[in-house]
């Protein structure tokens, strides 16, 4: 970057004359890219650069050619230009809007874009000085790059994150990135795994108490939540929570003061809370073990973290990351993964996801004879491995078959469909969206 300029601004499409003379005379270098197939941005993660994805004149191959550049350069912060007559539903438009940090309307409001590329550019330039915040989310799956430019999007907004996912799939990184990536970075980042909380002292963790407050309380204790003050707060499994935790949380959430045990004293704290489940919280609440209020006040963004199994070659990237790393800290003679352990990786249906590939990752690292780890070492065996990916795809395939079934017969009434399932209409919502069913397509 010059001296005196704000940064580089690679706008893919072509914009007008007006539009490049203010953003130059604002100080940015402006970097246009065709819309042609097959070309580059010229610009890598680190660069310190913000890419404009200008859809107000698209057609169907540059929408291609800019969704491949935005899944090769996700480390790159994007903003995207559209028009109102922009098809949005339309798979290819969908997914470039979904990518973007920001999405403005034309006709482009310039002091807006200009605002847009500060903050922009100010996140760019963090993750330069910074480091690499998403060094543990490693993939390049579509699962995997949508969850990334999510977390882009997310964590420089100061509001409530629900990350959602099977066990083991990285909820806690995922939280631990978007703290490090958002304005509290320099501030604590306190992760609490609510689940591991004794009943009796759930209060006392996370509110804190005062002395003398119940039998043992010898001194005061600063609970979690206040010792995140400036930062963030990651409860994890907030599920577990009994309900009168939930209750003070959720008055916590709403007025931004707590009380600790023992004290009728209201503190105000300034912290950010993110929260992590596996379970279905929308079957909680119609349970009743969950409140519904709380739900809503923590789902304010939502993050999902696929699960392994659904991040195709992700697999074999993670392995050689945890082996490289293992190997920074500890001697092994393995430097690799034969043929027949990758066939071995991809044929596993990796019920415990990232946390388990780590393990036996680990495992295979120590025991290995070998500069390349085999099946053994992994304690993986290719035809064990496919019969539980063929029964796990049975599964999500006999689900899907379940609901749109169950849609057509009801005429896609929800409410219908909901009770014939005898689930909710939001889980009814939830599975269209996790089998990517387009109503509207349906009818």
């Amino acid at each position: 970057m010059v001296n005196g300029s704000r940064g580089c601004v690679v706008w893919f499409g072509h914009p007008a004359e007006h539009e490049r003379d203010i953003l130059i005379r604002a100080g940015w270098q402006i970097r246009r890219v065709g819309t042609a197939v097959g070309v580059d941005t010229g610009a890598h993660q680190g660069d310190g650069v913000v890419a404009l994805a200008d859809m107000r004149h698209c057609d169907a191959p540059a929408l291609a050619s800019m969704d491949r550049l935005m899944a090769e350069h996700s480390g790159i912060p994007w903003i995207v230009l559209r028009a109102p007559e922009t098809p949005a539903q339309e798979p290819s438009v969908k997914h470039v809007l979904e990518s973007g940090r920001e999405i403005l309307m034309a006709p482009i409001d310039m002091p807006q874009l200009l605002d847009a590329l500060r903050r922009a550019g100010d996140a760019s330039r963090q993750d330069v000085t910074g480091g690499d915040h998403l060094a543990e989310m490693v993939g390049r799956s579509p699962a995997m790059v949508a969850t990334v430019a999510s977390v882009h999007k997310f964590a420089p907004v100061e509001l409530p994150v629900l990350i959602t996912g099977e066990t083991g799939t990285g909820k806690e990184v995922a939280a631990a990135a978007l703290h490090r990536m958002s304005a509290r970075r320099a501030g604590p980042f306190v992760p609490i795994n609510c689940g591991a909380l004794a009943p009796n002292l759930v209060q006392s963790e996370l509110f804190g108490h005062e002395r003398g407050a119940f039998t043992g309380a010898n001194t005061r204790r600063i609970g979690h939540i206040e010792s995140a003050a400036g930062g963030t707060v990651f409860l994890d499994e907030v599920g577990d929570l009994p309900l009168e935790a939930q209750t003070n949380l959720l008055r916590f959430l709403q007025e931004g003061s707590l009380e600790r045990v023992g004290s009728s004293q209201p503190i105000s704290i300034d912290v950010r809370v993110l929260a992590a489940t596996h379970v279905d919280l929308e079957k909680a609440v119609a349970q009743g073990s969950f409140r519904e209020d709380l739900y809503y006040r923590l789902n304010v963004l939502r993050l999902h973290m696929p699960p392994l199994r659904e991040r195709g070659g992700d697999v074999e990237l993670l392995a050689q990351h945890f082996l490289d790393h293992f190997r920074e800290q500890h001697c092994s003679y393995a430097r690799g993964f034969s043929s027949a352990a990758r066939r071995a990786m991809r044929g596993y249906s990796w019920p415990g996801n990232v946390r388990e590939l780590l393990n036996r990752v680990q495992r295979a690292a120590v025991v290995a004879e070998d500069a390349l780890i085999g099946p053994a070492d992994l304690d993986l065996r290719t035809n064990v491995g496919m019969i539980h990916r063929s029964l796990g795809l049975a599964r999500v395939a006999a689900e899907r078959d379940a609901i749109v079934t169950c849609l057509r017969e009801s005429q896609f009434n929800i409410s219908e469909c909901a009770r014939r399932l005898s689930i909710s209409r939001v889980t009814v919502y939830r599975l269209c969206k996790k089998h990517q069913l387009q109503l509207e397509d349906m009818r």
